[in-house]
């Protein structure tokens, strides 16, 4: 763990480095077209993406897809991860809200910097969000919690509480996790985002695009936990509170195909794990790792739909065009 945060020292050093030589825009709307200084400071670097582009399926400028009436939501995408294969996109470059969604990149980072044994301990900041609705797992502060509980947490339950707990962590403060979240989405290619907190609660300056999250959910496959971890139906998580006591917490998943709530639309579709978010500006999005009779490995991503039902619907359908391709 004292290796991985001094290299987390180091990028952060060098993330501020760049960013601090940059002319910066003046940004006031989500959605407008400048460009960001996270992306600029990436300009002329040698990247990930540059070494593992033959691992990714790209969506050439000649390549076009005919528009479903079944696929309405404001973004889509399904990706043969197996062959590196685009089967349906659509509007899969458009900057849409991401809602928990940027819990992945959350992740990515943990499971890059953080070890699974960490000990973390709940801070003010992580029980007190400043969105009271927000879906939080009932962590106390002062409790002691590992860090592959709290990813659990996050990725099963979509506890907000949990991203707070593991950015601060990591990056001792959430500001300092959120500029290497950043970094980490630039080196990715993830280009098209620009994320300001862990846990997807709504701000108008945060925003991803389908293709991004499917970078993101693609690098995180190659991580054993989060395949697991996806896979579950629920979880039970064990931790102490600040006094040693030993605590116990169960949560059930946020994927209704995991749950047997939602079904596909074919028998020869296995679901193996995914999240899903909503916010009322985001609508409700999903992003799923699934394969078909040829043990042939999809992700399918769909943002921005109007509605959880719709949601599932969408999702069902997008995910038939897999079937024993």
């Amino acid at each position: 763990m004292q290796m991985k945060k001094a290299l987390l020292l180091i990028v952060l050093l060098g993330f501020s480095f760049f960013s601090g030589c940059q002319k910066k825009s003046d940004i006031f709307l989500a959605f407008t077209e400048n460009t960001l200084d996270v992306q600029e400071s990436m300009d002329n670097q040698i990247t990930e993406a540059d070494f593992f582009a033959k691992d990714i399926a790209v969506i050439s400028d000649n390549e076009t897809f005919e528009a479903d009436e079944n696929l309405e939501a404001g973004s889509v995408l399904l990706v043969d991860v197996t062959n590196n294969d685009v089967i349906y996109a659509n509007s899969a470059y458009e900057r849409v809200y991401p809602a928990s969604l940027v819990k992945l990149l959350t992740s990515l980072v943990a499971l890059e910097y953080g070890e699974l044994t960490d000990n973390v301990s709940i801070s003010s900041n992580a029980v007190n969000l400043s969105e009271s609705r927000a879906k939080v797992c009932g962590f106390k502060e002062g409790d002691n919690v590992s860090m592959e509980t709290l990813l659990n947490c996050l990725l099963v339950y979509s506890g907000n509480d949990a991203a707070v707990a593991i950015a601060e962590h990591i990056g001792v403060t959430e500001d300092e996790f959120v500029a290497l979240m950043n970094k980490k989405a630039g080196q990715i290619g993830a280009t098209g985002s620009n994320f300001v907190n862990s846990h997807g609660l709504h701000d108008d300056m945060q925003y991803t695009t389908a293709y991004d999250m499917y970078l993101i959910f693609n690098k995180l496959l190659k991580y054993d936990t989060f395949r697991s971890i996806i896979n579950k139906e629920s979880y039970e998580a064990k931790y102490s509170d600040k006094n040693g006591n030993e605590k116990s917490k169960s949560f059930k998943s946020t994927n209704l195909y995991l749950t047997g709530e939602a079904t596909v639309q074919s028998d020869d579709i296995e679901i193996i794990g995914g999240i899903s978010g909503s916010t009322k500006k985001s609508g409700s999005c999903m992003i799923l790792l699934c394969k078909n009779g040829n043990n042939t490995e999809y992700i399918a991503v769909i943002l921005n739909a109007s509605s959880n039902n719709s949601l599932y619907s969408q999702m069902s359908y997008l995910l038939s065009l897999s079937s024993s391709r």
